[in-house]
């Protein structure tokens, strides 16, 4: 299926604080001014070290954490409106639209299935619950169809609606959350690290799957992993997160053989490679230091007391994140000389 054109999806400098009690200031700075779009039918790759933001990202977008400022814009409806000043605060008071007609049209797959389903339900009444909330069906005998073609359509047999969830592995519980997001027919899906928790033998078919079904319903993926070569194979394009920021952002080849920032060139040198000679041979990028704090991170870029590039104005002033090549973005001042 060629990807349409249309942008579904856009976020402009997207922040997302958490504020802490007693600790004066703005909290932890889990997400930053972070911007781009998704077009309809396409799957952006997301990736970084744990803790720099992707799952927050992803839920701050569903609203699932409401934003501390920025602006999301949803099928060209401003969802979220809150744009930043040149002081780089939030202008006035957020404009936000009722989440529950969104809820149909965006959903997400949890990293850790057997968190994120309700232990005392069964497995019918998990799929069945947003059916219900939204109306989609017209008795309960379509509402049995509705199910048990759900549960079909991600390998599961019928009779399993009848089970709870810790009667399943954790591949056929990952199953049951895509049955869940795909009950209400989302056009949209944060699949937020969604085979982390899995066997590598099932994360294979669970991504097939996650394939099959953007082919057949037409549906767009914001996809979070750590795995660069699960999200180089599902992703059209890939966005690379270090301490709440976006430092790089293009098409999966481009990236993957041109990675411009150091911090991806970084990621990219530690993908082991399965042929020897090769793997004893290519030059491996070891960062020294640890990650700084969300709560009070570097000044300027956030990378730069990591980056064995670093220079004067790297700590001074934070880098533009722009684009550098057609379609190729990044934040390094010293793609800028």
């Amino acid at each position: 299926m060629e990807k349409e054109e249309k942008i579904l999806l856009e976020i402009k400098n997207l922040r997302k604080y958490f504020p802490i009690k007693g600790i004066k200031g703005p909290g932890v700075q889990a997400v930053q001014d972070v911007s781009f779009y998704i077009k309809k039918g396409e799957t952006l790759g997301l990736v970084g070290e744990s803790g720099c933001g992707k799952t927050t990202l992803g839920r701050t977008i569903l609203r699932l954490y409401e934003p501390t400022g920025g602006c999301i814009t949803y099928d060209g409806v401003p969802i979220y409106n809150n744009p930043l000043g040149p002081d780089g605060k939030p202008v006035g008071k957020a404009e936000a639209v009722n989440m529950l007609p969104y809820r149909r049209k965006m959903q997400i797959i949890f990293q850790d299935p057997s968190a994120s389903l309700d232990p005392r339900m069964t497995v019918g009444e998990i799929i069945g619950e947003a059916i219900d909330i939204h109306k989609l069906a017209a008795n309960k005998t379509e509402r049995a169809d509705m199910i048990k073609e759900l549960l079909k359509k991600v390998g599961l047999n019928t009779e399993h609606a009848n089970r709870y969830p810790h009667e399943f592995s954790g591949g056929q519980q990952q199953r049951v959350g895509i049955a869940r997001a795909l009950a209400v027919k989302p056009e949209f899906i944060v699949c937020d690290e969604p085979i982390s928790a899995l066997d590598v033998s099932i994360q294979s078919q669970v991504v097939n799957m996650l394939e099959d079904m953007q082919q057949e319903m037409g549906l767009t993926y914001l996809f979070i992993a750590h795995d660069l070569s699960v999200v180089r194979h599902i992703s059209n394009r890939i966005g690379v997160m270090y301490l709440g920021s976006l430092v790089e952002l293009g098409e999966s080849y481009e990236l993957n053989r041109h990675p411009i920032h150091p911090y991806t060139q970084t990621l990219l040198s530690a993908v082991p490679v399965p042929d020897p000679k090769l793997s004893r041979t290519r030059q491996r990028i070891v960062l020294e230091g640890d990650i700084p704090s969300p709560m009070n991170p570097p000044s300027g870029c956030r990378f730069h007391t990591r980056c064995p590039y670093a220079k004067a104005i790297c700590s001074q002033k934070t880098p533009e994140f722009k684009e550098h090549e057609p379609g190729h973005w990044a934040a390094c001042h010293l793609l800028d000389q």
